[in-house]
């Protein structure tokens, strides 16, 4: 299968997704989330597949949402049906029977964060940063970003990068757990894919298991969170702080928000 928003490579067992939206870091454009789905269905269902990376191309993993794209009169049911459409995405890489490694290059921002989390291991560059940017824009955390930060961090904390949506570079990340391993920007690849084939020549099936195992409760939580999400965000798009924040982001300015 041919993509036009990604690069999809096989090698040794091992599949590699490169999100290839460099122009707008790999924001979760519809045409690339659709593109991802379809990836993760067909190297899914690969016998000659037993894991897979996800990286990014150019200076970023993948910026979360595409600003851009988004209508910013959209109503809370367009938005309810859009994080619906998104959530699919982080359901699939959790109930994939592969591990799916994350080799973080550059930003991991927004919903790009989510994705990275999703991810059964987590590899950064030196450079790389993870950032909750969505209060930026007046927005909720979604993709699970609440219910995988809790998990990792416990509350405290998690609120912490949620409320004020500062950087975290690939170091702070590592001691907080939120990644394996931080590796030097012109090794990423190389370092992640020699664990990926080392992974992949283990026992594929109890590999497999461990990891819905691992992920049945996981699932289970972010059914609930889901919806909330869907719900919150929906309201949210609807608010003038939103629509500030948007303006504010092109704008290259600090929002002035006024919580209406």
């Amino acid at each position: 299968m041919s993509y036009e928003q990604l690069q999809v490579h096989v090698e040794n067992k091992v599949g590699t997704i490169k999100l290839c939206r460099a122009d707008v870091r790999n924001a979760l454009v519809p045409e690339l989330r659709r593109e991802l789905l379809e990836a993760l269905a067909q190297l899914g269902q690969d016998d000659e597949v037993n894991v897979l990376v996800l990286t990014g191309d150019g200076k970023a993993f993948c910026a979360g949402g595409d600003l851009g794209g988004m209508n910013k009169k959209a109503s809370a049911v367009t938005a309810r049906k859009r994080m619906l459409q998104s959530h699919e995405l982080i359901r699939n890489l959790l109930r994939l029977e592969k591990p799916v490694i994350a080799a973080v290059n550059g930003a991991a921002a927004g919903a790009g964060f989510s994705l990275a989390l999703a991810c059964d291991l987590v590899f950064a560059g030196k450079s790389s940063f993870f950032v909750q940017s969505f209060v930026n824009v007046g927005l909720v955390p979604d993709l699970g970003a609440v219910h995988f930060l809790t998990s990792l961090l416990g509350p405290h904390r998690a609120k912490e990068l949620m409320f004020l949506g500062d950087r975290v570079s690939a170091e702070e990340a590592f001691e907080l757990g939120l990644v394996n391993r931080v590796i030097d920007d012109e090794s990423l690849m190389e370092e992640t894919l020699a664990v990926a084939e080392r992974v992949a020549n283990g026992p594929a099936i109890s590999i497999g298991l461990t990891k819905a195992m691992v992920n049945r409760t996981i699932l289970g939580q972010l059914h609930d969170t889901f919806e909330m999400e869907a719900f919150a965000q929906g309201l949210c798009f609807e608010t003038e702080d939103f629509r500030e924040g948007v303006t504010a982001f092109f704008e290259k300015r600090s929002p002035r928000f006024t919580g209406r």
